[in-house]
């Protein structure tokens, strides 16, 4: 299947991931580099696309998706052939929904107040209640495995496997047994690794 698609992406970003779930589906795209230590995203070509200046980004068709889990489920849902997102009506589509917004609403904005070593807003205002009670719930489900929803591998596990490979890498989440395990199971994949490895090529370009 050819689609009208550009990705928008910076190695060493979020886009990592995006770019890994496009390796996962075989999309056939147009790369739009970005160098964010040379501030391109802030420059006004980029701000015309996405004026918060971030990445990932995808335009298909004139619909321009930013935020990494709704790119990521456009991009599921965009080759169903793929079987990497739970189509309507399958018992798995809510859960799967379910691992793709916390992800932005409880994950990143834990993680965000950590690494700023700042006390949570009050728990009647607080987006995930407590750093602890959000990474159990997390784990929890992890344990259940092998991947989020059970033996069903989707775009949420690029997109979890991708955000706890980095975070445990930076101490922002513990390496326990059960994520550690997680992690070497999606990023070990034949697409994540061609991925990680496009990237760092891209990466050390940027750096020449």
């Amino acid at each position: 299947m050819t689609v009208d698609l550009t990705f928008f992406h910076a190695p060493n970003s979020r886009s990592g991931g995006t770019r890994a779930l496009l390796e996962e589906l075989g999309a056939d795209y147009e790369l739009h580099v970005l160098n964010l230590k040379a501030g391109t995203q802030r420059q006004p070509e980029y701000l015309a696309v996405n004026p918060m200046g971030k990445v990932p980004a995808i335009l298909h068709r004139g619909a321009l998706v930013t935020e990494q889990p709704a790119v990521f489920l456009y991009l599921a849902d965009l080759f169903p052939e793929k079987g990497l997102a739970p189509a309507i009506g399958d018992p798995l589509r809510g859960p799967y929904l379910r691992w793709m917004v916390y992800y932005g609403s409880c994950f990143e904005p834990a993680l965000v107040d950590k690494s700023m070593q700042r006390e949570p807003a009050a728990s009647s205002t607080c987006p995930y209640g407590d750093f602890d009670t959000m990474l159990k719930t997390l784990t929890d489900q992890l344990a259940q495995g092998p991947y989020l929803l059970g033996e069903r591998f989707t775009a949420a596990d690029v997109l979890w496997g991708g955000a706890l490979n980095w975070t445990t890498l930076f101490k922002l989440v513990p390496e326990t047994p059960v994520i550690r395990a997680y992690i070497d199971r999606v990023i070990s994949r034949p697409a994540m690794q061609r991925a990680a490895a496009a990237d760092a090529a891209l990466a050390a370009a940027q750096q020449a």
